[in-house]
């Protein structure tokens, strides 16, 4: 009897909540055109006209939201929604193209890991997810484009969430694009893209854009379409002067050439990092698949402190038809401090303004010990802080900035916030006097595997896949194709950017590497104090296929246990062997074997 009691009192709380709602599994309609928010919203007669209406809506097991047809949006999507495993609350866009401006849009105060140059700005969200359980968004032929900078969608402390078949876009892009058609010995006239709104006054170029405007500095990329290579250039602008020519052409004047080479494309951004394109955090289960990312702002697509994420058949790439060359403002995916298994595969990634794949975490420095079993710790990096790195019954790990080696674990029984970017950590047991102030602490179990496969990287003016993570690495059956930098990057560092830690299994197989830049794999920790114990360790290199530039495969530094063996060397020229393509600093246990030079 009280059970039913219970049952009854929990469904007049949810008609009390929710008028009109008597059982779960309702539809709620929006039609930009033809609804109106006075409207109930439960048929499509009855339509809401915005987003607006679901601000006050806790969606429930088996609802669903349908957008009945595209059209213009100046609030956010923004969902508190709860369903189940069999029940869950599904979002569908009709297709066409849905503009989503900031003017009105949920604005949130955050810190982004690597991108934090503006902590104080508010970000503009276009979709917004708030702990939210069981969620399926369904974009298959929906373009959701941005009116200006915002977060493209935005997960907060969500789970089991399911993004399928999106595609954003912006406007107006925010990295501007220019073409060189000739060049002159004082001159260059060039067609700047008719997407990159400009003027020009007082022979001074200004971008412009929806809600921001600035000069260009001397932060520039270049593709070159003969090689389809890209890479950042330098372009030192009070050298140079515009004009605007008879045929819509506009001339940049110099004394000396800074490198304009005609037929190549230029782009041009702020480089203050300010957002982000998609931001996930503190969230798990998550699903992005038969994505499209034509042009996204900020430092890509964002993980920060979720927990098992799978990306499949994730498309970043210009419109054929729209004639642009830069799709991603930074890096495209970026993981920080995440946890479970990170998979990637079967996605095109290209056109970006810095790395295709970054995983890693952060260490913070020791700058005090006020008690013994207590250590304050401070983010050091200015565009990584704010955010909670350490949670009670995390592990940490204390490493000597010098050596980059782990000298002490222990579990954190609580956390005080000081300040954004001070914390200090109280440990279960005491710190032993091997850990000193200076030293740095990573959070180890915030450490993720990653399982990156069948995936095209391309069009890259740094590195393709960054990871840093003691759990096992897979990078499997994916073509390289000109990436400027590394193909693959294995770093970890105490003194610049802080991204943690070693790494302790590797593997590396049946991937294409066609000239990339050298070294093509890269083991290097910015480790500056040598000891018997190395870095990395266990990285093994096999049945991969190269096409190199010149002649530096694989360097390696303070790394043991690496195997290189099953590899083809196309186009191999004079070398004789294969180790005259290695280079090694401080590495133990290296067997290289079974290995092909082809002319």
């Amino acid at each position: 009897m009280m059970q039913r009691l219970f049952l009854f009192l929990i469904f007049c709380s949810i008609a009390v909540v929710q008028p009109g709602k008597y059982a779960f599994g309702t539809d709620y309609y929006i039609d930009p055109l033809e609804g109106n928010d006075n409207n109930n919203g439960i048929s499509r007669e009855a339509a809401w006209k915005t987003c607006r209406p679901l601000l006050t809506l806790r969606l429930l097991p088996g609802d669903a939201v349908a957008f009945v047809r595209p059209g213009a949006f100046h609030e956010p999507l923004l969902l508190r929604a709860r369903g189940t495993e069999k029940q869950p609350v599904r979002i569908k866009f009709a297709a066409g193209r849905y503009d989503f401006y900031p003017d009105s849009a949920t604005r949130k105060r955050l810190h982004i890991s690597n991108t934090n140059d503006r902590p104080n700005e508010l970000k503009a969200m276009a979709i917004m997810l708030d702990c939210c359980s069981y969620v399926e968004i369904d974009g298959r032929g929906a373009a959701l484009v941005m009116r200006g900078k915002m977060i493209e969608t935005y997960l907060h402390s969500c789970d089991h969430i399911t993004l399928n078949g999106l595609s954003y876009d912006y406007h107006r892009p925010t990295v501007s694009e220019l073409t060189v058609m000739d060049v002159g010995d004082h001159y260059a006239d060039v067609n700047i893209h008719s997407d990159s709104e400009f003027s020009i006054r007082d022979s001074l170029l200004t971008w412009i854009g929806e809600g921001w405007r600035y000069q260009p500095g001397s932060y520039w990329q270049v593709l070159d379409p003969e090689t389809n290579e890209l890479s950042r250039m330098d372009v030192p602008m009070k050298q140079l002067r515009f004009s605007r020519l008879d045929n819509g052409k506009v001339r940049i004047h110099f004394p000396e050439n800074p490198g304009f080479r005609k037929g190549c494309v230029y782009q041009n951004r702020d480089v203050t990092r300010d957002c982000a394109g998609i931001f996930m955090e503190k969230s798990s289960q998550l699903t992005l698949r038969n994505m499209h990312i034509y042009f996204m702002h900020g430092m890509g697509v964002v993980s920060q402190y979720c927990r098992d994420i799978k990306m499949d058949s994730i498309i970043v790439k210009p419109g054929e038809n729209t004639g642009r060359t830069a799709a991603a403002w930074a890096d495209i995916l970026h993981f920080s401090g995440c946890s479970g298994m990170i998979s990637v595969s079967n996605a095109y990634l290209s056109a970006a303004n810095d790395d295709a794949i970054n995983i890693h975490g952060t260490y913070l420095k020791i700058v005090e010990m006020p008690a013994p079993d207590k250590v304050q710790v401070q983010f050091m990096h200015g565009q990584t802080y704010g955010f909670d790195a350490f949670a009670a019954g995390d592990s940490v790990a204390f490493v000597q900035a010098g050596s980059l080696l782990s000298v002490h674990k222990a579990q954190i029984s609580s956390v005080e916030r000081i300040n954004e970017k001070t914390f200090v950590l109280t440990l279960k047991s005491p710190v032993p006097g091997i850990v000193k102030t200076g030293d740095a602490v990573e959070n180890i179990s915030a450490t993720p595997e990653a399982y990156i496969h069948h995936n095209t990287i391309t069009r890259i003016p740094t590195r393709g896949i960054l990871a840093t993570t003691p759990r096992a690495v897979l990078i499997a059956h994916n073509n390289f194709e000109r990436v400027h930098m590394s193909a693959v990057f294995i770093n970890g560092d105490a003194s610049g950017w802080y991204e943690s830690g070693m790494v302790k299994d590797v593997k590396i197989s049946h991937n294409n590497f066609n000239y990339c830049g050298e070294p093509v794999i890269n083991v290097h920790p910015e480790n500056t104090v040598f000891k018997r114990d190395p870095v990395h360790r266990n990285i093994l290199i096999t049945e991969n296929s190269f096409r190199l530039r010149g002649k530096e495969l694989l360097s390696a530094k303070s790394t043991r246990n690496i195997k290189l063996t099953g590899n083809v060397v196309h186009e191999a020229g004079a070398v004789k062997r294969i180790e005259e393509l290695i280079k090694l600093d401080h590495c133990s246990g290296v067997k290289i074997t079974n290995n092909r030079l082809e002319r």
